[in-house]
């Protein structure tokens, strides 16, 4: 039944007010009034804006006008905190679940959710694979699923990650009542995947368009030798200000961050393996910082809302038009003139390719992992992070397989469960089971007399625990989570299992064959699309016609005008990539009896031919790292070449 709130929801006036009240605006950005009209009349909903155009009101204003919590799933913990800050400030109830909270946090989180006092609650999509997180929903009122980054959902799209694509079925098992699904960079074909996979009717998917009038699109080819050079006369010729310069590795960060902080620039650098401290006070010294330059992989800047960003230089190619289009996205968003520039080198093609070969698993492995799946009954309790080094395996790309198979129909997955918890009791025992009359006090004795007694914490297998004391597993768990929930004992969870069932049990060794050769073509299909996704990069740069005009027509806008102002229109020519000298044939200056030699030492490792080629171009997998062979010092001896040679050349050994 419709609550009196939500039937006053969708009554003129309410979200102008809202805007008003709670956001101090007069008036909305293009496309949220749409998007919100929506919501608030009990549709589902897509918004497709730029970086910057304002996504986030369209679910924070609803959120208040609804009974219940909104929960927004969202990969970018930086976006979470500036978010609630930003929620906070305005008295608004929100919060975040995540691995940085303390205990303490958590459970004053839970209390809130458990009360009904929370509005707005973000947690990646990741959270969904804890057992307990998905009990407690079960017992919330949630109003709206909202999603960000909702292009990760397309098995298509340009960073497509399984967890997104089992949302859709999370919605409607928990039978939220509406979903908005947002993104900035979309091209119409991952449009139409989210609508299907939220059943979204056509006429709810909102696209303002992908223009920024005030950017100024500059794509410069430049020899790789001299990026450096280039980069250093554009910093000190245009007027200074808060700049953002990504580069594809993390050395090449913090060696250019090196030589532009040496000629006296205030450049640091910012990429996944610093310290978190050293990220968070290089992040906040860049936001505080009028003239901060900061040289980063592609993490830096998701979530991040810094208006005054006056240049994006991309040292290096971008791995896709998508990627660029989001990246580019984070200047100017204060509406001032800002400048975005590309330097285009052909050097950069091989290692960008590399990383989409490096997902590709070795047909050996696939076939492996099908049969040990098949004959592993009809019922399946596996451990993601074992199964992807057994057969060497990325864990992402692992879990992309198995999505592959549920979308097959050969399996379908249950709920994920912690095959171990462990328990550190805050007060006596004696206390706790006091707290307590009758069978309950009993329960909670046998599960301490049960579990396994270490210096501090306790530690049992749930499963076992059940079959031992002739109880659900249910209620052991809830059991264990009641002691947490009353600040008794401290909860930690271990050894993360995922239910998979067979669809067809008696199916077997027929199926063998034709899902492994469909899977590798599924992944060799995925390899070319990411491989023409590079090579769109350098169509732009050598586009004859307005560049902006081109990008937006990707995403599906069609422009009538030229910009006027991308290297196109300015020059009235088209750009032409430096040449490239014509690379040795692998295997160059290898010492070929060595590595023969390693791989005789580790056939685990290094046997089939894909294996030996990603070792030698200096890509890491989870037989590489186990056998300690990322140390060596042949690991990335090709390091530069283009794998598809690297690869044929290790398969004539």
């Amino acid at each position: 039944m419709t609550s009196p709130r939500e039937t006053a929801a969708s009554d003129p006036g309410v979200a102008e007010d809202l805007l008003n009240r709670y956001f101090g605006y007069s008036a909305f950005l293009p496309g949220q009034e749409a998007v919100i009209r929506v919501l608030l009349q009990g549709g589902s909903a897509v918004a497709i804006f730029p970086t910057g155009g304002g996504k986030s009101l369209c679910y924070q204003l609803p959120a208040l006008a609804f009974e219940g919590v909104t929960l927004v799933v969202s990969p970018l913990i930086a976006l979470m905190k500036d978010q609630i800050d930003f929620l906070q400030a305005r008295g608004i109830a929100a919060a975040r679940l995540d691995s940085t909270l303390s205990l303490q946090e958590t459970l004053a989180i839970n209390d809130q959710l458990r009360e009904g006092s929370l509005k707005l609650l973000y947690v990646a999509p990741e959270r969904f694979n804890n057992e307990r997180f998905l009990s407690q929903l079960q017992r919330t009122s949630i109003s709206l699923l909202a999603i960000d980054e909702a292009h990760c959902i397309s098995e298509w799209g340009h960073n497509f990650r399984p967890d997104y694509l089992k949302l859709a079925e999370i919605a409607r098992t928990l039978q939220v009542p509406r979903v908005l699904a947002l993104t900035a960079t979309a091209t119409p074909s991952v449009v139409e995947d989210i609508r299907a996979a939220f059943e979204i009717p056509p006429g709810n998917a909102v696209v303002t368009g992908f223009y920024r009038p005030n950017l100024e699109l500059h794509t410069t080819p430049v020899p790789a030798a001299d990026r450096d050079t280039l980069l250093l006369e554009r910093l000190r010729s245009r007027p200074p200000g808060p700049t953002i310069v990504y580069v594809t590795l993390q050395r090449t960060a913090e060696e250019v961050a090196a030589r532009l902080s040496a000629e006296g620039l205030p450049a640091r650098a910012y990429h996944a393996g610093m310290d978190h401290v050293d990220r968070a006070q290089v992040q906040d010294a860049w936001m505080a910082s009028d003239r901060g330059i900061v040289v980063a992989t592609i993490a830096f800047g998701m979530g991040i809302d810094k208006t005054n960003v006056r240049y994006v230089y991309h040292y290096n190619l971008p791995k896709s038009l998508e990627s660029y289009s989001q990246e580019i996205g984070r200047a100017g968003r204060d509406g001032a003139p800002s400048v975005v520039e590309l330097f285009a080198t052909p050097e950069d093609v091989p290692t960008l390719e590399s990383f989409a070969f490096g997902d590709t698993p070795a047909e050996s492995s696939i076939g492996d992992l099908v049969s040990e799946l098949l004959n592993g009954g009809p019922e399946l309790a596996i451990s993601q992070y074992e199964l992807a080094n057994r057969h060497d395996i990325r864990t992402l790309v692992l879990r992309t397989l198995l999505t592959y198979l549920e979308l097959q129909g050969v399996f379908r997955q249950g709920t994920p469960f912690y095959a171990g918890y462990e328990v550190r009791p805050l007060i006596p025992i004696d206390e706790i089971i006091g707290q307590f009359q009758g069978e309950p006090a009993q329960l909670v004795q046998s599960l301490f007399q049960f579990a396994k007694k270490g210096r501090t914490w306790y530690s049992l297998n749930p499963d076992e625990a059940a079959g031992a004391l002739q109880q659900e597993r249910r209620r052991v768990v809830r059991a264990l989570e009641y002691l947490q929930e009353h600040g008794w004992v401290e909860l930690r969870t271990a050894d993360l299992r995922h239910r998979y069932y067979r669809v067809d049990p008696e199916g077997g060794a027929d199926a063998l064959a034709p899902l492994t050769e469909d899977l590798n073509r599924r992944f060799q299909t995925r390899e070319n699309r990411e491989i023409e996704r590079v090579r769109m990069v350098l169509d732009l740069v050598t586009h004859t016609g307005c560049q902006t005009r081109y990008l937006a027509s990707y995403f599906g806008e069609e422009r009538a005008e030229d910009c006027g102002h991308c290297t196109y229109c300015r020059t009235d020519r088209p750009s032409q990539l430096p040449p490239l000298p014509p690379p040795p044939a692998p295997p160059g200056n290898l010492d070929v009896s060595q590595f023969e030699s390693l791989r005789r030492t580790h056939p685990e490792a290094l046997g089939h031919p894909r294996q030996a080629a990603r070792f030698l171009c200096g890509l890491t997998s989870p037989a590489l790292t186990r056998a300690k062979l990322t140390r060596h010092p042949l690991f990335g001896a090709l390091e530069g070449y283009r794998f598809p040679d690297v690869l044929a050349w290790c398969e004539t050994l």
